[in-house]
């Protein structure tokens, strides 16, 4: 009896064993789009009241937990009998990608017209329904990525046997979220630590050169993480396209790989940004 319960603690012991080292090659591999994940996401999560930070934020990874209970089972299963089928998916989530990548370009070119004081107004008038809107969005562009992190993640353990692809893929989707949104609310909190070393120090003292640097930091990594986040989306798409659709692989092969990518993140967004604003008139011509 004793022997058969060892023999079980020696098995699990091996599964975990390999599951260690397949969970350590999908992160591997994983790490571009979680770079991504992590400037898109950042991005999203900031441009609150500071004391609405953390609840926006906790807010956007409660989503993300609940994208990640959604998305790997379905891509489990999808994988085992349809696999077809999650390339479809993957081709939809990169145009809504593209489309939300350009539509930010054209925004900041040409719909800047509100000044600082008008935004803070627009703010304090409809502040919840801003709020809930950005949250909606951050939700709905990581499910996107999500899918992405976990289809790579379930590539490269499509050799082992199903339960070690179940736990790898589960684990990986949970470090991503952790990972991406504990890092995220670092940023985010900046510059209210910068503050406090401040306090803490009497305004004086190394510590005090640390929370300044905090504090004037955190406007300047919002402003790159804005630009990084778009970049990200526009080319996380196109390589969606790229590694998907077998013509465009094949395509300029002289062509660095990412230059590809932004490229066709680009045509596919302007695209879908012209179909989705022809579609708006034409539905307007019929009220």
């Amino acid at each position: 009896m004793a022997s058969g319960f060892f023999a079980i603690l020696d098995d699990i012991t091996a599964l975990m064993d390999d599951v260690a080292v397949t969970t350590k090659l999908a992160a591997r591999k994983t790490a571009g789009i979680l770079g991504d994940d992590l400037a898109v996401n950042a991005e999203k999560a900031t441009g609150f009241l500071a004391s609405r930070e953390l609840p926006v934020l906790w807010a956007i990874t409660k989503g993300s937990f609940i994208n990640k209970l959604i998305i790997v089972p379905v891509a489990l299963v999808l994988n085992a009998i349809f696999p077809v089928a999650i390339t479809v998916i993957l081709l939809l989530g990169g145009l809504y990608l593209a489309y939300e990548g350009v539509e930010k370009i054209i925004e900041y070119l040409f719909h800047r017209g509100k000044t600082g004081h008008e935004v803070v107004e627009d703010v304090r008038q409809d502040g919840a329904a801003a709020e809930a809107g950005k949250i909606k969005s951050a939700i709905t562009t990581d499910f996107i990525l999500s899918i992405e992190i976990v289809i790579i993640a379930l590539g490269s353990v499509t050799e082992e046997n199903l339960t070690t692809q179940i736990l790898t893929v589960t684990a990986v989707a949970f470090l991503a979220t952790v990972g991406v949104y504990g890092i995220v609310a670092l940023i985010v909190r900046m510059d209210d630590t910068g503050y406090r070393l401040i306090r803490y120090s009497g305004n004086k003292g190394f510590l005090t050169t640390i929370g300044s640097l905090l504090v004037k930091s955190l406007p300047v990594i919002i402003r790159i993480l804005a630009v990084v986040g778009t970049l990200a989306l526009i080319l996380v798409s196109g390589g969606i396209f790229v590694h998907n659709i077998e013509y465009l692989h094949h395509v300029l092969p002289a062509v660095p790989s990412t230059v590809k990518e932004i490229v066709f993140g680009l045509v596919a967004g302007l695209l879908a940004v012209a179909v989705l604003k022809g579609a708006k008139k034409a539905l307007s011509l019929f009220r």
